[in-house]
Parts: structure tokens; C-alpha cells; sequence
């Protein structure tokens, strides 16, 4: 058996193409116009950037400061520091902490910020204000905005379509038990 799992290992790490081992690095630093150090579309491992930074994909932690940090692709953290965001274009899973969180694909996690953007989100958006163009499993904030919710909690709640519970002061939803209705709403 050890002999088979050997042989399996060895036959995997032979199949990695030196090419995509040589567009990762473990370490970056980004920053305008695009600039990459080193010069790489993929980090597996710590990315920083300042201002704006951009990479097709991150594995790991992305910090950013005082700007955006923009992927394809990100597997990790998205943690904002002074000022700092994220945006994902594609998929994000994982956490994303910051001021504010753009995600216009799909998330698998939690968006954690004063501000998320999200599109299809399966997990939680927890800010002050979370809108979303696509669905929803749960949304925390003072306002939330979907188009299709299973649950939310906060001041003012609006989606196109509740499947579970709207918890707050008012409550909207185009198929709830009530179109706008105080404390609680659900759908018919």
C-alpha cells in the first residue's frame, strides 16, 4: 500500500507543469498600473497591495491598503487594512473583512465589512449594508437588499424572494406573507 501511495505522490508531482509552477509565487506586492513583484498571475501564500493591485488568483492571504485588491480567483482571506478592499470577479471562497467587499461572482463564506456587493452568496453577509443582484443564505446589516433570501436580520430587509424569515423593523418581500410588514415577514 505504501508502495501505491509513493507512486501516486510521485506521478502527481511529475505532473505539475513547470510553466504553472513558474506563474505562482508564494510572496507578492502589488500596487497601479498593474505592477506585480514579482511578476506572477497567481500567489500561493501572502499577497499585499497598496492602492490597487490586481492577479488572476490567491490562495492564501490577500491584504490590501489603502485601495482595492482585485482577483479572478480567491481561496483564503481578503482582509482590508486602512481603507483597503477587495474585489473578486469570479469566485471567492473563504472570508472577506473589510470596509467594503465586492464580490461579483459567487461566494462560498462569509462577507464581513461596513459595505458588502455580493452576487450569489452561499453563507453570510454581515455589515451595516449588504446588497445583492443574485441569492442569498443570510444577510445581517442595518439594510439588506437580494433578489432571493433565505434569511435577514436588520433595520430594513428588502429581496425579490424570501424562502425563509425576514427579521427586522420593516420587512419587504414580493412573495412574503405581507408585501412590507413590521418585525416579521415570511413567505406565503
Amino acid at each position: 500500500m505504501k508502495k501505491v501511495v509513493s507512486a501516486l505522490a510521485v506521478a502527481a508531482a511529475l505532473s505539475i507543469s513547470p510553466m504553472a509552477l513558474a506563474d505562482s509565487t508564494p510572496v507578492m506586492f502589488s500596487s497601479l498600473n498593474g505592477f506585480n513583484a514579482p511578476d506572477a498571475n497567481a500567489v500561493g501564500g501572502v499577497r499585499l497591495s497598496v492602492l490597487h493591485g490586481q492577479v488572476n488568483e490567491v490562495k492564501g492571504v490577500d491584504f490590501s491598503v489603502l485601495g482595492m485588491s482585485e482577483t479572478q480567483r480567491t481561496t483564503g482571506v481578503n482582509f482590508g487594512l486602512f481603507f483597503g478592499a477587495s474585489k473578486v470577479t469570479q469566485e471567492m471562497k473563504g472570508a472577506s473583512l473589510g470596509i467594503f467587499n465586492w464580490n461579483t461572482g459567487s461566494t462560498t463564506g462569509v462577507n464581513l465589512g461596513m459595505v458588502n456587493v455580493t452576487n450569489d452568496v452561499k453563507g453570510l453577509n454581515w455589515s451595516a449594508v449588504n446588497y445583492s443582484e443574485g441569492n442569498t443564505m443570510a444577510d445581517i446589516g442595518i439594510a439588506s437588499f437580494s433578489k432571493k433570501s433565505n434569511f435577514q436580520l436588520g433595520i430594513f430587509n428588502k429581496t425579490n424572494t424570501i424562502d425563509g424569515v425576514q427579521i427586522g423593523l420593516i420587512n419587504c418581500a414580493d412573495n412574503g406573507f405581507f408585501k412590507c410588514f413590521p418585525i416579521i415577514n415570511f413567505a406565503k
